[in-house]
């Protein structure tokens, strides 16, 4: 699913609303199948995805948790992110897209700095929750049992960033330690910390 505005974290949920005709079928064909399909930001200026590099390189792949079909045929749903895939090719255009895909795996090469740097993101968002911005419900408590960098930095990146494309920057970066100072330089813009 190519989309000008929405990019899937692993470890997250994308609430989606299916209404065109080809996002029916491919939401039909996934229900009927593996309850899976990817989600890909469709790169600036591109109005109509007819290629691969259309879209950002690395896109998120999710499971369908929950659908419900409405009266005029249009469904909501959501969407698990499980993890993030790159896009290899297309194996079919019509009647919605289907590509190849290869998994890509977070890199740790410095676990004690990506425990370090998960501290302060754990930090930034106890702050951003004092100043009184909105945050999930149960959000404090959900990172108390949030023990690897990695999902963390995908959780809060989910929570808090809303750029899309600062969100894709989060997505394409491989290294969970660049990963995370990323996030937190978003997050210091977000709670207005310099």
């Amino acid at each position: 699913m190519a989309l000008p505005n929405a990019v899937l974290f692993p470890h997250s949920l994308l609430p989606l609303h299916i209404f065109e005709a080809q996002y029916r079928k491919m939401l039909s064909y996934s229900l009927n199948g593996d309850r899976m399909f990817c989600v890909g930001l469709i790169k600036p200026g591109i109005d109509n995805v007819t290629q691969i590099a259309d879209l950002c390189p690395i896109i998120g792949i999710g499971l369908i948790r929950a659908c419900v079909e409405n009266e005029d045929g249009a469904s909501r749903l959501m969407l698990q992110g499980l993890a993030r895939v790159r896009l290899i090719d297309w194996i079919q255009n019509m009647p919605f897209k289907i590509g190849r895909i290869e998994l890509m795996e977070s890199i740790l090469e410095n676990p004690i700095e990506a425990d370090a740097l998960g501290e302060k993101v754990k930090e930034l968002c106890n702050r951003i929750a004092e100043l009184g911005r909105p945050v999930p419900p149960n959000f404090g408590e959900h990172l108390k049992q949030i023990d690897s960098p990695e999902i963390l930095s995908d959780v809060v990146a989910a929570a808090f960033v809303a750029n899309p494309f600062q969100r894709q920057q989060l997505l394409e970066a491989m290294d969970v330690c660049e990963r995370l100072r990323l996030l937190i330089l978003f997050l210091r813009g977000y709670a207005n910390e310099e």
